[in-house]
């Protein structure tokens, strides 16, 4: 248990990813590139822009390609893309993404339902993967889902997170993110996580993901600063819902994590100003009301 806040946070938006593959409607590859585009403005440092997946199971990212060749790079700036195997490693590569992740599951169920293979197995798939990457000298960054519960298993022993982190760091991720996927975490579940899986993975290599399904995205956050981890996804208006909790939110929104951040002093180098009008353009593109709490209210000020 750490008892100093981190000065500076590095916020990684997985909007353009995660925010919009679960969109049923259409998205033009022009506004997932102005999407990338805003929060590269905005001072994004890290952006996740899309994935490299059969379109068969993920159409909204079948473009991810084009979007790569027409977004605006700017130094400083990791523009990363998810691969979950060999194949999309070898068409991000082709894209000139220089940064990937891959995935696991701390639940054997769910990584049955979602990949329909055992976590091992999943592993095993990865090492092809990361033994290319090594050679092309691209990082790459690993999830582990269902770290605070599966909507199959329920509730996950923090050893078994620890385990897939260890996992993946000894294969060569440079960061492993811990993600709640339904969201029932708790700030005391989360130290709990952080100081077990922390045995294992040192937490300047860990991130947390927290979906706010029940409320609790802000408070785990929270939780995780005073574990001293200095590293947050979020998405942008809060694209993203959470496919095994109906009419539930999904990821927690951008906007809402850095007003935490800016009110505790922590350095995170993005606008807010900016970060709002990103959200609410791609949130009138998907004809949805933004669904950052944060910037509601800012918008409703004027």
């Amino acid at each position: 248990m750490t008892a100093d806040l981190p000065r500076q946070v590095r916020l990684v938006d997985v909007g353009p990813r995660d925010g919009l593959q679960n969109e049923s409607q259409p998205i033009a590859v022009a506004d997932k590139v102005r999407l990338v585009d805003d929060l590269t403005d905005a001072g994004l440092r890290y952006i996740e822009v899309g994935s490299f997946v059969s379109p068969r199971w993920v159409p909204q990212m079948a473009g991810s390609a084009e979007v790569f060749a027409a977004i605006t790079r700017r130094p400083g700036v990791t523009y990363a893309a998810l691969t979950p195997n060999l194949k999309g490693f070898e068409a991000a590569l082709a894209a000139g993404v220089r940064e990937v992740a891959v995935f696991a599951a701390a639940s054997e169920a769910f990584s049955q339902k979602n990949i329909n293979c055992s976590i091992a197995d999943s592993l095993a798939r990865f090492a092809p993967l990361m033994e290319v990457a090594r050679a092309e000298g691209i990082r790459v960054r690993g999830y582990v889902s269902c770290v605070l519960g599966c909507p199959y298993e329920g509730q996950i022993a923090p050893e078994q997170v620890a385990w897939v982190a260890r996992e993946l760091r000894q294969m060569g991720c440079y960061e492993v993110s811990l993600g709640d996927t339904i969201g029932t975490g708790t700030a005391g579940s989360t130290r709990r996580l952080i100081e077990t899986v922390a045995r294992d993975v040192p937490r300047e290599q860990l991130a947390g993901h927290f979906h706010d399904t029940y409320g609790q995205a802000l408070a785990n956050i929270h939780a995780s600063l005073l574990e001293g981890i200095s590293v947050f996804d979020s998405s942008v208006a809060g694209l993203g819902g959470c496919p095994y909790a109906k009419g539930a939110t999904g990821n927690v929104a951008t906007e809402d994590v850095l007003y935490l951040l800016d009110g505790m002093g922590i350095e995170t180098g993005v606008s807010m100003p900016k970060l709002v009008a990103a959200g609410q353009r791609i949130s009138r593109v998907l004809g949805r009301k933004n669904g950052s709490r944060v910037a509601r209210a800012l918008l409703a000020r004027g």
